[in-house]
């Protein structure tokens, strides 16, 4: 079996009318994804809430408690773009710990995929970029401190993982890499200890051969004990934020590669979808089922041969 996480609380916040961000693709994906065929007893939905001790391993505990109490001003709420609810809080620390449940798995099963996370503009003491806490740079610090030696974070969100290059980046245990778009958000760019910055427009082939060539010199190179995938898809070419033109088998391609390398290698890998932000939802989760469908093709042969998504 193929371990998911998910929770039904993921796509239960209420957002203005037009909000830009699309809070049902995580009810819709789990619902395609059992549609497709995937086993229901495949799906974790019980995983822990991250505690405020795990946040304050990468975030600062003044930062945590104003942002929990609804203490931030609203500068700070307009950045992270979400308006304020106490929902909004109970979400976030669900999909943080929706993430460091996806790790823990990994680390037993070889693989693990999460239907949420990825919020990688959340820095130490602020959020930007519809991300209040950093999941995958908690889940990160959490694996150190249960004995993981090495960690790769390799982020594949169109947009840079800016904070959690700055979180990690005094961090040798952590190696963060992103390979993004060179002209999108954000526009101040942090350095990460590999940056592939993509041109506007880039397609396919472009686009693998860095993916290639990167993901496989980073695993040489640091022979990380564990992987954290950022496989968002605003790469795609529909994607209403991405700027690039990387097709839905190019997606695939993308995913199965990371993920085979990763199992070729008996690194566990903990995957997460990342963002993604066609209006179109029924289309957005096409793209985000790639990942899932991907995992099964490497993973559970036989799943795949059955997959009708």
């Amino acid at each position: 079996m193929l371990p998911l996480v998910y929770h039904d609380c993921y796509s239960d916040l209420v957002l203005p009318e037009r909000h830009r961000y699309p809070i049902g693709k995580y009810r819709a994906l789990y619902q395609h994804l059992l549609q497709a065929g995937i086993p229901d007893n495949w799906f974790d939905c019980h995983a822990a809430p991250a505690t405020t001790a795990q946040l304050a391993l990468v975030h600062q505990p003044e930062y945590i408690k104003a942002l929990c109490q609804g203490a931030l001003d609203d500068k700070s709420m307009r950045r992270i773009g979400f308006p304020w609810s106490e929902f909004l809080i109970k979400r976030s620390l669900q999909s943080v710990g929706g993430t460091i449940r996806t790790m823990q798995l990994a680390l037993q099963h070889g693989i693990a995929l999460h239907l949420s996370g990825g919020y990688h503009h959340a820095f130490a003491g602020e959020g930007a970029g519809f991300c209040l806490f950093n999941d995958l740079a908690v889940a990160a610090a959490v694996a150190l401190q249960q004995g993981v030696d090495k960690v790769l974070i390799f982020d594949c969100d169109v947009h840079q993982g800016d904070g959690t290059a700055l979180l990690f980046a005094d961090e040798p245990r952590v190696v963060t890499a992103s390979l993004h778009g060179e002209k999108n958000f954000p526009a101040r760019k942090q350095h990460s200890d590999w940056d592939i910055g993509l041109p506007t427009q880039c397609q396919d082939s472009a686009y693998l051969d860095s993916l290639y060539s990167s993901f496989d010199y980073l695993l040489r190179l640091h022979q990380p004990d564990l992987v954290l995938y950022d496989a968002g898809v605003d790469i795609h070419q529909d994607d209403d934020l991405g700027l690039l033109q990387i097709s839905t088998d190019g997606v695939y391609q993308r995913d199965f590669f990371v993920l085979k390398r990763c199992h070729d290698l008996h690194t566990p890998v903990a995957a997460v979808i990342g963002g993604g932000y066609q209006r179109d939802i029924s289309k957005l989760i096409q793209v985000h089922s790639q990942l899932f469908q991907a995992a099964c093709a490497v993973y559970s042969p036989a799943q795949a041969l059955n997959w009708s998504g």
